[in-house]
């Protein structure tokens, strides 16, 4: 088992390694999957977007998965990362706004999908609010009604268990545990999460073929969807207001959470704006905007058609709305689901 999750996790890391680093990030996953360079010992490949101070290694990738899935990190012993971002589901929890965080309370946002962050840029979360995952991970991990950690608890517990005492100290050259290497541990498993084999990415190498309906339903997508959701990743990592409502309230113990990027740039144009979401594996993802509020693809795409709320922040490409016959539909929808990866899924289900 050892030797096949190194092989698996080298082999998906060394994928990407065969973009170029002067290449935008947003369109390199467009190419990682056309190279297949040898396979090397070592995770910490040139061209893979990670930081130096947190360069991933087979150890620390095996301990913060470790992490991601122990619910003992959480205060009452029964949440893990693993609770709102399920390899099942793409990494969320087809929950609009979930209540299984440690205080039972509604959370007021979809928990994301988290594959492909290694790319993000401009921030993460649905404001933008953390600016890379080793800041991100504090979080959930420490929110109240989410983990609802202690991170003092947390090392205590880290420091007793004689297993993870040892792999911290193999990681991180370290006696004593950090909270900090808790989260950098996470954030080495969490980039190594890379959803990059779906029929979209054989056909684009030439491995596969779209029907005729899915061609055209790529060309709806590219005549409609591709300035936000832009193709690669399938997001422009950027912030719209996509016309979900016309009014954004704030109430003064929700810290401006309704308002969207405008709660962390106070910039006008911010406001209800969030962050564009991948449409890679969006049959898996649903619900769907940040808080869930459509249960189902032909939902979002009656928004899109007729009911984007017009505001004075709105997306300019959104103005007139977007109009789709029924056969254009249909074609989107076929296309969409050219976007599952199925390799994914099945090979974190398998080691999990």
């Amino acid at each position: 088992m050892k030797n096949y999750l190194k092989l698996l996790l080298i082999s998906g890391i060394l994928l990407v390694s065969a973009c170029s680093q002067d290449v935008d990030p947003v369109k390199k996953i467009n190419t990682l999957n056309y190279f297949l360079p040898k396979i090397s010992s070592t995770l910490q490949v040139a061209g893979f977007p990670q930081p130096e101070r947190n360069l991933l290694s087979e150890e620390g990738v095996t301990l913060g998965k470790k992490l991601f899935f122990d619910p003992k990190l959480s205060a009452n012993g029964q949440v893990s990362c693993a609770t709102c971002h399920s390899p099942s589901l793409a990494f969320t929890d087809g929950i609009s706004l979930a209540d299984h965080g440690v205080s039972g309370n509604k959370l007021h946002r979809t928990a994301p999908s988290i594959f492909n962050l290694a790319w993000q840029r401009n921030g993460l979360f649905w404001d933008g609010g953390a600016n890379d995952l080793e800041s991100l991970n504090f979080g959930p991990l420490t929110h109240p009604d989410e983990m609802g950690a202690d991170l003092d608890d947390v090392v205590t517990y880290l420091e007793s268990d004689a297993e993870y005492r040892s792999h911290f100290n193999l990681v991180f050259g370290e006696e004593q545990i950090q909270s900090a290497q808790v989260s950098r541990a996470i954030s080495q498993y969490v980039r190594t999460l890379i959803s990059q084999d779906s029929k979209y990415d054989y056909w684009k190498r030439n491995d596969a073929q779209l029907t005729e309906l899915e061609l055209k339903g790529y060309q709806v997508y590219k005549n409609n969807c591709s300035s936000c959701h832009v193709e690669g990743l399938f997001t422009d990592g950027d912030f719209h207001n996509n016309g979900l409502d016309k009014e954004y309230p704030n109430p003064p113990e929700l810290e401006g959470l309704y308002q969207g990027r405008y709660r962390i740039t106070s910039n006008p144009e911010d406001l209800g704006a969030y962050k564009t979401p991948t449409l890679r594996n969006i049959y898996l993802t649903a619900p769907y905007m940040h808080d869930g509020r459509f249960q189902t693809i032909d939902e979002v795409l009656d928004h899109y058609q007729n009911g984007v709320q017009v505001n004075e922040s709105l997306a300019p490409e959104l103005t007139e709305g977007v109009a789709f016959n029924s056969l254009e539909r249909e074609a989107l929808k076929a296309f969409l689901h050219t976007l599952t990866d199925s390799v994914f899924l099945q090979k974190h289900q398998q080691i999990n």
